[in-house]
């Protein structure tokens, strides 16, 4: 069976960035998705369209295919109040390279990197921490199959704000992926 939309889609993967490994798939323990499903890049996807299992396949995502360009917009230096607990400066999470979960004041949840810890503020990346890099993938197709009704409720949307369940809210309720089910 190849792999198609709506599909379940096993495979085996390394992401290499900047000449160094960033994410792989773990020995007996494949990435599963059903494709079509907008759970991974776009492009990600059309590699491997048409493929069977056991077919493998090397490929190059450059930023705008993959995470984006970084936004200049979205490093702001934030006033370290913005990190009080409990009546006091949470000083043990900010330093550098700490992502720190946050919210806006419209409650929508992101999560930022702390690039620079200054004497009264914090400079905070909002990118995503691929964003501006190319993505270098090596791909093996594991399985291809039909999906099955607990595929569909195992999937999740993948948004962030349900943990992957979409059990606790409904697309509109705070989920803008457009995945939910």
């Amino acid at each position: 069976m190849k792999v198609e939309q709506n599909k379940m889609v096993s495979v085996d993967y390394k992401l290499t960035v900047d000449g160094q490994i960033a994410d792989q798939s773990q020995p007996g323990q494949p990435l599963q998705f059903i494709a079509g499903m907008g759970m991974l890049l776009p492009k990600f996807e059309e590699a491997i369209m048409g493929k069977e299992p056991g077919e493998s396949v090397s490929f190059t995502l450059e930023a705008k295919d993959g995470y984006g360009e970084v936004i200049a917009e979205a490093i702001v230096e934030l006033p370290k109040t913005v990190f009080m607990m409990d009546g006091k400066v949470a000083e043990e999470i900010l330093f550098v390279g700490s992502q720190i979960p946050m919210s806006t004041a419209e409650g929508q949840h992101m999560m930022g990197i702390v690039k620079e810890v200054k004497e009264e503020s914090v400079m905070m990346d909002f990118n995503h921490p691929m964003a501006g890099k190319t993505l270098n993938f090596d791909v093996t197709v594991v399985d291809v199959r039909d999906v099955q009704p607990e595929d569909l409720a195992s999937q999740g949307c993948g948004c962030g704000s349900c943990g992957g369940d979409c059990g606790d809210h409904e697309c509109g309720d705070g989920c803008d992926c457009g995945g939910c089910h």
